[in-house]
């Protein structure tokens, strides 16, 4: 198979732009930044103390769950 030339990825670039069109293509891009900024910004809003506390409910809960026991009822297709 091998790797793939510049010509190959011109060529693809080109049929994409066509058939999408420049004006969709940004529009995707800009959409894209906008949430990968988003992601970041979020990110960094976490503090250290806000993501203690959730972690330490999931470990209480998963002591909890190792005591229950889960009843299940299978059903099979007929």
């Amino acid at each position: 198979m091998g790797s793939f030339s510049v010509w190959h990825w011109l060529i693809v670039l080109l049929i994409v732009v066509l058939v999408f069109g420049t004006k969709k293509l940004k529009n995707i891009g800009s959409d894209l930044g906008a949430a990968v900024k988003g992601f970041k910004d979020g990110v960094r809003d976490g503090s250290s103390a806000e993501a203690a506390a959730p972690s330490q409910q999931v470990t209480a809960e998963r002591s909890v769950d190792k005591q229950a026991t889960i009843d299940v009822d299978v059903k099979t297709k007929s």
